[in-house]
């Protein structure tokens, strides 16, 4: 017994390397069966209620092990096909356009944004009057201010282009930064309601990690922008990609209160008010000094340029 216990030791050590690549990089149909598999069992186990049976363990190990080995295998292929997929979309004319015209891409981002908000204002006006309540009311007038944002700067860049006229760039970002500052008396009107009439966001299941991990992309995505566009030196797109993360932050607290409702249901409802509050008012701050910042910057910009004119 010692012999052959001494006999698989050695194995182990002479072959570690080898056996953690086969146990991280499986063949491809145990990536692609694994999740499936897991994922329906952990689900069968949450609906059944037995996720505290110390029995069903063997399902969450499945579940990590499924998730460890899908990135790993993105780890390792997604570059390349990041690569590939994106000399594809390269070697079209507008994917082309899309990806090496900033003018462009800003345009159609704008556009795109724009649609989506639409959509988000028709779908809350119509809860609002459906459910006869203030909330979906509210969240309408968020989405139009954006909406009007969005449109102001999509219309000015399709006019007059990005770089063309400073100073018309500037107007425009001091306009924002003004129109903005209502956006925060939305925020504002939310935050009170969420407060005071037990008013959130819920979602069911999986979904909420869904949303979790979208708005933590979009929050970070906002912010390297912000930081990336700078060096184009233009208020439009600096305005654009301020009000995205607006959109971004205000995403946050949605998710704040549907965590708090699914994950904090043993908390007291002073601690909730107190980190909704919390909240709130630091993206409320947030807001607020972006759009003085805008307001501030081209206010001063405009000014000195047309002393240069003088």
């Amino acid at each position: 017994m010692k012999r052959f216990v001494s006999s698989i030791s050695t194995y182990f050590r002479q072959n570690w390397r080898r056996l953690l690549t086969v146990l991280l990089y499986p063949p491809l149909w145990m990536v692609i069966l694994l999740p499936i598999v897991s994922g329906a069992a952990t689900v069968w186990v949450l609906v059944k209620g037995w996720d505290e049976n110390p029995a069903v363990s063997p399902v969450y190990v499945a579940a990590f092990y499924s998730l460890t080995v899908v990135t790993m295998r993105c780890i390792r292929y997604f570059p390349g096909w990041f690569r590939s997929g994106k000399s594809k979309v390269h070697s079209t004319r507008y994917g082309g356009l899309f990806l090496t015209n900033v003018e462009f891409r800003t345009t159609v981002t704008l556009y795109g944004s724009l649609a989506i908000n639409l959509l988000y204002i028709l779908l809350n006006a119509g809860l609002a009057i459906y459910y006869h309540t203030a909330w979906f009311g509210i969240l309408s007038g968020y989405y139009a201010i954006l909406a009007i944002l969005r449109f102001l700067l999509a219309r000015y860049v399709k006019k007059a282009g990005i770089g063309t006229d400073r100073i018309g760039e500037y107007r425009r970002s001091r306009l924002c930064g003004v129109i903005l500052l209502t956006l925060n008396l939305t925020l504002t009107g939310a935050v009170l309601m969420i407060l005071y009439q037990d008013r959130g966001y819920e979602y069911g299941g999986m979904l909420i990690y869904v949303m979790a991990a979208y708005t933590f992309y979009i929050t970070t995505h906002a912010i390297i922008d912000i930081i990336k566009f700078r060096k184009y030196n233009s208020p439009v797109m600096s305005a654009t990609k301020r009000i995205n993360l607006s959109a971004a932050l205000v995403s946050m607290l949605a998710l704040e209160t549907a965590m708090l409702s699914q994950f904090g249901k043993d908390q007291s409802p002073q601690f909730r008010r107190i980190m909704i509050a919390a909240t709130g008012a630091g993206i409320s701050l947030t807001v607020i000094a972006m759009s003085i910042f805008m307001i501030v910057i081209a206010t001063r910009a405009i000014r000195n340029d047309k002393e240069k004119e003088r």
